[in-house]
């Protein structure tokens, strides 16, 4: 019998994937390295995994219906390395994995990736959500390793158009309203400089307007067909909508820079947001002051990576936002020691908002479409949230890590602009409150997860006793999180 420990079981899961029998098929088609692992109430496990069985099944099948077919599944846990496909992304008659594990009464499923096939994308696990299911998703850096197993199959599915929904079974899962057809746009609406932009990017054959072309953006949910003619869809408007904010005052971001001397300047992106993250960044390059290192042979903008961290940061606040909420816009603020890029919106479930705090928050889009777009921009990480990226430019620039906070109803992002914006950015009581070493301590914290006393030994040459004390100082003012006892004792960085 096993102990459920999720970590070493998403870990076997992964095993088991390895094991995946590729089918021999007639086109290049890659098929997808997935394995399924279930831990039953007796704590007794099975698995399998694709084509084990029969060339072709995928590996949810072979466990619940094959292997499991006459057995009571209730309150049983199920880890697949591959988001179960979604209603409606097989042929009739043929049901889902999702549909199977809520017709199992599977109670949790642990997910590796998110299905990047445009018939699935996020809509396998959505169908479990709605149906009571409990999702969460594997840890990233075993996310990374189904990822580099399955380079070939995620390419083509990225690329992949949605397949025709005929005689659905189940009622079609959808993400957002705004995949649907405005019915009061007209392709005139489109911007062509963003279309031609994109059509460049992604390397699109046909010319925009074409039959190729169009095609494509049926299939991208860009357009929707209707009535014989083209009409764009939500996301269609937010991304190439010459003004989307006409018919969707959500849409756009408003930007916003707080001077020294008590005066602000304001700028408002309110064009296609295909186009919004560089007119962002033109225009802090602009107003920013940027130095120049001639320390070495060559020429080096010291704020390179800082620029780098806002544009991501703007690119993921307008595609992971939820743009049910209609009364709040995405926001960029400028202070002197800050850049706050505010998202409406709480986290996409099942990733949590210690998740994002810990930068090491599982890969999940909660708008595959503008994801996707964004990412052939080469604005995006295709799969994530860009927060390893993030962390590894704030690493390279010497700066504090980046602050996710919930500011109802937006999900904050705080950049530091130089190391000692996380002791300037502090509340005014607590900064008051801090003596010469922890100032400095909390300087070089502020850069790193966790801090351990042995690092803080090394880093600041302070003996065992000192390092200890202004460790539980910070501890106790609430900017570290202990993790552990005694000498594993280790301290998460909580930033205000």
């Amino acid at each position: 019998m096993a102990t459920f420990n999720p970590r070493k079981l998403m870990t076997q899961a992964i095993e088991v994937m390895r094991q995946s029998v590729n089918e021999k098929r007639t086109d290049a088609k890659a098929s997808p390295l997935v394995g399924a692992l279930l831990w039953k109430p007796d704590r007794t496990i099975e698995t399998a995994c694709r084509g084990e069985l029969r060339a072709g099944d995928h590996a949810e099948y072979s466990l619940l219906e094959r292997k499991n077919r006459d057995q009571r599944l209730d309150g049983s846990i199920l880890f697949a390395t591959l988001e179960p496909c979604a209603p409606g992304s097989r042929s009739h008659p043929k049901l889902s994995c999702a549909e199977r594990i809520v017709l199992a009464r599977i109670k949790k499923v642990w997910v590796g990736i998110a299905d990047p096939d445009p018939t699935v994308d996020r809509k396998g696990i959505k169908y479990l959500q709605d149906n009571g299911v409990e999702v969460e998703m594997f840890d990233l850096d075993l996310q990374e390793e189904i990822q580099k197993g399955n380079e070939r199959f995620i390419a083509q599915a990225n690329e992949r158009a949605a397949t025709a929904r005929e005689d659905r079974k189940a009622k079609p899962v959808v993400l957002s309203s705004h995949e649907n057809a405005f019915a009061s746009a007209d392709v005139d609406d489109f911007s062509k400089d963003a279309l031609e932009r994109y059509r460049a990017a992604a390397k699109i054959e046909g010319a925009v307007g074409s039959q190729v072309w169009n095609r494509r953006m049926v299939q991208l949910g860009i357009l929707k067909e209707g009535g014989g003619h083209l009409i764009p869809t939500g996301f269609g408007l937010l991304l190439f909508g010459k003004d989307p904010r006409a018919a969707m005052p959500q849409a756009g971001l408003l930007g916003t820079i707080h001077y020294a001397d008590g005066t602000e300047e304001l700028r408002d992106f309110a064009g296609p947001q295909i186009l919004a993250p560089e007119a962002a960044m033109e225009w802090l390059r602009d107003k920013l002051p940027n130095a120049v290192s001639r320390t070495s042979a060559r020429r080096r903008e010291l704020n390179s990576p800082l620029f780098e961290l806002v544009r991501e940061s703007v690119v993921n606040a307008l595609v992971h936002r939820d743009y049910a909420i209609e009364g709040a816009k995405s926001q960029l603020i400028v202070t002197p020691d800050t850049i706050v890029v505010r998202s409406p919106g709480a986290p996409v479930e099942p990733i949590t908002l210690e998740q994002l705090q810990s930068l090491n928050a599982p890969m999940l889009s909660r708008n595959p479409i503008l994801h996707y777009v964004f990412a052939k921009m080469e604005m995006a990480e295709e799969r994530g949230l860009g927060l390893k990226s993030m962390k590894a430019r704030a690493e390279e620039a010497g700066l504090p890590l980046p602050s996710f906070k919930w500011e109802e109803p937006y999900l904050a992002l705080t950049l530091y602009r130089t190391a000692a914006s996380a002791v300037s950015s502090l509340p005014g009581d607590l900064k008051e409150r801090l003596n010469a070493d922890a100032r400095a301590s909390w300087e070089y914290v502020s850069k790193k997860p966790v801090v351990t006393t042995q690092m803080l030994m090394g880093a600041m040459e302070f003996d065992e006793r000192k390092a200890q004390r202004v460790l539980k100082w910070l501890f106790q003012a609430g900017l570290l999180r202990k993790l552990g006892k005694g000498p594993a004792t280790r301290y998460q960085v909580i930033r205000k």
